[in-house]
């Protein structure tokens, strides 16, 4: 499983862990879910950054 897909289903997870947070009026498990997506949502930007970098590389060679 590649990182992005990791990134992917953590994120999934996350929305999954706010809504059931939303429906339970957990507000701990809510945030859980929020702060989830955001660190997933962070660790899949850093990789478009990277493959950018990538072919911005290999464009210059």
């Amino acid at each position: 499983m590649s990182v992005s897909d990791r990134a992917k289903s953590e994120e999934l997870a996350g929305v999954a862990k706010q809504r059931i947070g939303d429906v339970t009026d957990n507000e701990r498990l809510r945030a859980e879910g929020v702060q989830q997506q955001s660190a997933a949502r962070a660790q899949r930007a850093g990789e478009h950054v990277t493959e950018a970098g990538e072919g911005v590389r290999e464009a210059t060679r």
